[in-house]
């Protein structure tokens, strides 16, 4: 393991007022937004769709540092032939790849799940590596049921373990492990109730980071904010989301993660650049804080392109105007009438 590299290429990751585009989405994910959007879930449309975004030019070059791809995505070419991967290059920005096979039930722990793809990773690794991947992302998910059932500390402990083992066998390979934990946003827990469950989650999971030796330098953390669930009847402000994510993190992450790249999980396009967008404006943080976006960054364009070619140059500066207003939060620039002013 080359450890100044591999930090070299976490914090290229989180460059000031750059993040990840999330283009991550599993077959069936992708099919349910396009099913909303009335296109087919093709082999073809999926990659014109991808490419549309990769061949986004501005925002590619100024504010998206990297790209997680599905396995489909990494082996795809471009409509003229040019591997999708290296038009991710030539933009500027890091190909990734997602390398967990998704979820199964939890024995003994019904209603939680377990991440599963440890097997034969180190070989899908090294193949992933020839093919240009430089940062790999595992995504635990942690569900928030009633206090002292949901989650289960079987659960919280299954999942930081195998994410702990991921990121060692990452490191191996001389990849950079995105470490997901995510306490999802589906119930009607309260913001006190997430602070509380996902602070436990992230301490869990360094704990185990410690005990499977991974270095910390090589790594981004990509977390939930605190935040209330969906189905919750108080809402917070977006100053308290601030606050509390960042008190949440600093008791936790250690000053030595290069970055943290939040998962938008489930809010809307505005609402997690502006969460972003007021703990940058915080300030005096140890590590960068900064976007790995799927839905908040995809929604508009992928509604704007609707399946057809004459609509690609409309998706694009949908594409680009989310990059860049994400890419101002994350330096806490963001203001929210310049969502108006584009619209």
């Amino acid at each position: 393991m080359n450890l100044d590299e591999l930090n070299k290429v976490a914090r290229a990751m989180v460059a000031p007022g750059k993040g990840i585009l999330a283009a991550d989405e599993s077959s069936g994910t992708i099919k349910k937004r396009f099913d909303a959007i009335g296109v087919e879930s093709t082999e073809e449309n999926r990659r014109d769709y991808r490419e549309l975004m990769f061949r986004s030019t501005e925002a590619m070059k100024n504010h998206i540092s990297g790209v997680i791809l599905y396995d489909e995505t990494i082996w795809q070419k471009a409509k003229d032939g040019t591997p999708l991967v290296k038009i991710i290059e030539q933009a500027g920005s890091i190909p990734g790849i997602k390398v967990d096979e998704g979820t199964k039930p939890l024995p003994n722990c019904p209603g939680e799940v377990i991440t599963v793809g440890l097997d034969k990773l180190a070989d899908r690794l090294t193949k992933y590596y020839e093919q240009g991947a430089r940062f790999a992302k595992w995504r635990a998910v942690i569900d928030i049921g009633a206090p002292h059932v949901m989650p289960s500390y079987t659960c919280v402990h299954a999942n930081a373990h195998a994410l702990a083992r991921y990121a060692a066998l990452c490191q191996a390979a001389q990849i950079v492990p995105i470490v997901e934990p995510e306490v999802l946003m589906d119930g009607a827990h309260d913001i006190d109730r997430c602070f509380e469950v996902t602070r436990w989650m992230l301490k869990e999971t360094f704990q185990e980071l410690f005990h499977n030796r991974v270095a910390l330098e090589g790594i981004v953390l990509k977390p939930n904010m605190a935040i209330a669930g969906k189905k919750s009847a108080t809402r917070a402000s977006v100053q308290e989301v601030a606050e509390k994510t960042v008190r949440m993190l600093k008791e936790c992450v250690p000053a030595a993660v290069p970055g943290i790249a939040f998962l938008s999980g489930g809010q809307s396009d505005e609402e997690a650049t502006a969460h972003l967008d007021a703990m940058n404006k915080i300030g005096n943080l140890p590590w960068a804080l900064t976007f790995s976006y799927g839905r908040a960054l995809q929604h508009a364009p992928q509604k704007a392109w609707s399946g057809k070619a004459e609509n690609v140059a409309a998706a694009q500066r949908a594409f680009s105007h989310r990059a860049k207003m994400n890419g101002l939060a994350a330096l806490g620039q963001w203001k929210a009438d310049l969502e108006k002013k584009a619209a």
